[in-house]
This record gives structure tokens, sequence and C-alpha cells, in this order.
């Protein structure tokens, strides 16, 4: 398989604070990965950076073919998908959800005269539809619940068929039947052969969605685990990242975990 992200001994260092230290961590094409860690264990940090929306300190961050450092990233980011509550802070509240999804066509946050050919609406539909989101073009963002919300991110982010998926806690905030109906979505979308790279970032194992493969654990700023997730999400590597002891189960493809007694 090819690869669509490679960090070699990557450290990110900010005011003298270590934020994440000597990664090492490959991502093929076509793999679904899970992070996993603490607050403050430098998930989001890894995310931006796979995001090319920071840069290493020391080391090399290998994006899609092109190093970080030696490319226009402003060519390289609408090519990968990015969902995040930072993004969509960043979306009027007025804004069409038609337009929302829309405007990534661009990568903007907001519609202002760019023009569109009909062939890029017809796919925004589409889109929306395959989220579970038909019958919402005209519903302005900031009238959505959370759960609508958070679905038309991720139909954002995936609109321009990007080569890397991105999620910053998609099911963040959510209530259980909001949550469950994202998983299943997204377990959904994982499943399918056109599904490009995912990088998903959570703090539950409850929130990993069926059909994802790979793991990564950090605590701290380091990796603690990584690798298949059935060897990654594990009693014993989660009870070492959390500093907890802590039980694991599975089921149907669902992890659950709870502290021992």
């Amino acid at each position: 398989m090819a690869s669509v992200l490679r960090l070699d001994d990557v450290s990110i260092v900010r005011s003298g604070n270590a934020i994440l230290t000597s990664i090492d961590w490959e991502v093929e094409d076509g793999q679904h990965w899970v992070v996993l860690g603490p607050n403050g264990a430098g998930k989001t940090t890894l995310l931006q950076l796979a995001a090319a929306m920071t840069h290493p300190t020391s080391g090399t961050a290998t994006l899609l073919d092109d190093t970080l450092g030696r490319v226009d990233v402003f060519e390289l980011r609408p090519r990968i998908g990015f969902a995040s509550t930072a993004m969509a802070r960043r979306i009027p509240p007025a804004e069409s959800v038609l337009d929302v999804v829309l405007t990534a066509a661009y990568s903007v946050t907001g519609r202002w005269r760019e023009a569109y050919e009909e062939m890029d609406v017809r796919r925004a539909r589409r889109v929306l539809g395959e989220w579970g989101l038909s019958g919402f073009e005209e519903r302005r963002f900031g009238e959505l619940s959370d759960g609508e919300q958070k679905r038309v991110q991720i139909a954002r982010a995936v609109m321009t068929d990007p080569e890397l998926l991105l999620l910053d806690e998609p099911a963040a905030s959510l209530d259980l039947g909001a949550r469950e109906e994202l998983l299943q979505l997204l377990g959904g979308y994982a499943s399918s052969a056109q599904a490009p790279a995912i990088v998903m970032v959570t703090h539950h194992v409850e929130e990993i969605p069926a059909g994802f493969d790979h793991a990564l654990l950090l605590a701290a700023g380091e990796i603690t685990a990584e690798g298949p997730i059935d060897e990654v999400i594990t009693s014993d590597a989660l009870s070492r990242t959390f500093g907890l002891a802590l039980e694991v189960d599975r089921r149907d493809g669902r992890f659950t975990a709870r502290a021992v007694a």
C-alpha cells in the first residue's frame, strides 16, 4: 500500500514545552486509524500536523508524498478532508447547509462570489443524502442540533473526495442517539471500498466505529502503542496509557471500557 502520512522522529515543541516527542508513525492508503489518549496527550496537535496546519520542530513529516516545509501547504490542504469543532466555529451560523458543503470546493467557510457548476451542486446534495441530511439543504447551519452539525461537517470534509480524511472528536458532546446514528454512518463509510485513509481522534473507545482497523495510543506526547486495532485496544495497553486499571470488551466490532473495581 502507498503511504499517505509518514512521521519520522517528529517532535513538536511550543514555548519550551514538548507537545509531541520522537513520533514514528505511518498511515497507508485505505487504513482507518483511531487515536486515543488522555487530555493533553498531543492528539489534536498530531491531527493538525496531519492536516498540514502545523510543522514539526524536528524530524520529517511526509504527507501525500510531499514533505512539510518543502511544499506549498495551500496546494496540499485541499486534498485533505478535515472536520473539527474549531472548523465548525468558522462557519457562519446563517450559512445554508448546502453552501456549507458546497464551499469546500474552494476551501472557504462562507459563500461569497464563487461560481459553482451544477455538477458541484449535485455532488453536494448527494453527499448530504449519504450522511442522512436529505432535505436539510436550505436549513441554516446555526439552527441545527449538535449531531446534525457534526454530520454536515463530515459531509463537507468528504465533498472533495479527499485522499486523507481527518476527524477530531466527531462524536464529542452528542447524546446517545445522535452518537449512535453518527457512528453507524461512519462505520458504513469506512467499510466502503471508496473510502480514503481515515484518522479519527477520540477520548472514548465507545466512539470507535466498526470498520476501523488500526489504533494509536498517546500519552504525554509519546506513542504508547500502535498497530492493528485488536492488538492495541486492549486492557493492558489502555491501562498503561490512561494510568488506570481498565477492562476492555469488544462485541460486534464495537468496544467498551470500564475501570476495574
